[in-house]
């Protein structure tokens, strides 16, 4: 598998995840509650989960601002993820990958754990970074059709490690590809406002 470029296996994936900006809700278990945003988003430049392990300057706390900023969240700067919403602290983790202007931004089910307000501010989040022409691509992982954001183009659809059908969103997301890959009977709907839903009658 090739990365950016790189080819797995035959780079140095220390220097290759500096490339790439990561969330989910497993990664966000492991940081201190006791770190501030600042510090949390700071930490994406060397990949770490400590701020002490490395040093940082005033230009590195200048741009985990303007991430915090970028995700609405800039007001938290200086609060401790501990005192934050599971809403506001995914939203923190949005801004960590924006860091390091990576190449690609990998978020595996960011909305775990988020209650409606939280899940529906976090995917408004991602419209923004999906309509932003200077913002780096980004794949979601997800089960829940109606967690995908406007402005994503394609889609892949995989069931026991195997791939279903992939493509241009319009093609891949339909009641027919999802009834296969839940093996159930199930309706996709597509709102007004680009947004998904779908649902299985009994």
């Amino acid at each position: 598998m090739r990365v950016l470029g790189e080819q797995l296996g035959s780079t140095d994936v220390r220097r290759l995840r500096r490339r790439v900006g990561y969330a989910s809700a497993a990664l966000a278990g492991q940081f201190r509650t006791e770190l501030t945003a600042t510090e949390i988003v700071m930490t994406a430049r060397y990949a770490a989960l400590e701020p002490w392990w490395h040093r940082y300057d005033d230009a590195d706390r200048a741009r985990a601002h303007e991430c915090l900023g970028r995700m609405g969240v800039e007001a938290f700067a200086d609060r401790s993820l501990g005192t934050l919403s599971s809403g506001e602290q995914q939203r923190v983790f949005l801004a960590r990958t924006l860091m390091t202007d990576p190449g690609v931004i990998l978020l595996d089910e960011p909305s775990a754990r988020l209650d409606l307000g939280g899940r529906e501010r976090l995917v408004h989040a991602l419209d923004d970074i999906a309509a932003d022409a200077g913002a780096p691509p980004f794949v979601l992982v997800t089960h829940h059709v109606d967690e995908v954001p406007v402005g994503v183009t394609h889609a892949l659809l995989l069931r026991d490690g195997r791939a279903i059908v992939s493509g241009p969103i319009d093609d891949a997301l339909s009641s027919a590809s999802l009834t296969e890959c839940f093996g159930m009977p199930i309706t996709l709907d597509r709102r007004g406002d680009g947004r998904y839903t779908a649902w299985s009658s009994r």
